[in-house]
Order: C-alpha cells, then sequence, then structure tokens
C-alpha cells in the first residue's frame, strides 16, 4: 500500500483510505492476487498426472502427534478457503480456460 500512496503523491497524514487510493490507481487488493494465484496453482496440480510429486504430497498424511496449542495453517485448509470464498467446487478445475476465468479477481475499472 506504501507504494500506491508514494505514486499518488499521498501521504498518511492526508488520512485518505486505502480502498480510496486503490479505487482511484484501479489496482485490486494483494491478497486477492495472492488468492488468484494459489487457485491457478491448484489447478495446475489437479490437472497433473496421479504420480506427480505435488499431487501425491497433497494426498500424504503424516504420521505422529502435533505439537501442542493451535494447528499451524496449511496450504489446503487456504484452498479451501478459497474455494468457498469464490463458490467453487474444485471438479471445475479439469476444464483449463473455465478454471482460469472462474479464479480471476479482475482489477476495478
Amino acid at each position: 500500500m506504501r507504494m500506491l500512496r508514494w505514486s499518488c503523491g499521498v501521504t498518511r497524514m492526508d488520512r485518505i483510505r486505502n480502498e480510496v487510493i486503490r479505487d482511484k490507481i484501479k489496482v485490486t487488493e494483494v491478497t486477492k492476487k495472492i488468492q488468484e494465484r494459489r487457485l491457478q496453482w491448484y489447478g495446475h496440480v489437479m490437472r497433473r498426472d496421479e504420480d506427480y510429486v505435488g499431487k501425491r504430497v497433497s494426498r500424504m498424511e503424516v504420521e505422529g502427534r502435533r505439537a501442542r496449542g493451535r494447528p499451524k495453517k496449511r496450504w489446503e485448509h487456504c484452498i479451501n478457503k478459497d474455494l468457498s470464498e469464490k463458490g467453487l467446487r474444485g471438479n471445475e478445475v479439469h476444464n483449463r480456460g473455465s478454471w482460469k476465468l472462474l479464479t480471476k479477481n479482475a482489477d476495478p475499472t
């Protein structure tokens, strides 16, 4: 956000909200772009062969106990959250063209 403020010539003392600056420059949030790339990578992995190492690792179960406390955030949990946020089920992944359109977080126009 700092770069956007700098490119607009705005400082924090001007008290302009981040949403206003993003609308002015017509860019989307960084978190939305990260979500888009994460879902595109998920589609890439799911379209690969069954013996692909990335697919095997995603199905792997690790033996043993976890450490005490809150469980660590896992990539799978992020993907499930992203899929539910976008209203996707995950079976649309096999059509590459439509998957790219479904996962796209367009920049505001």
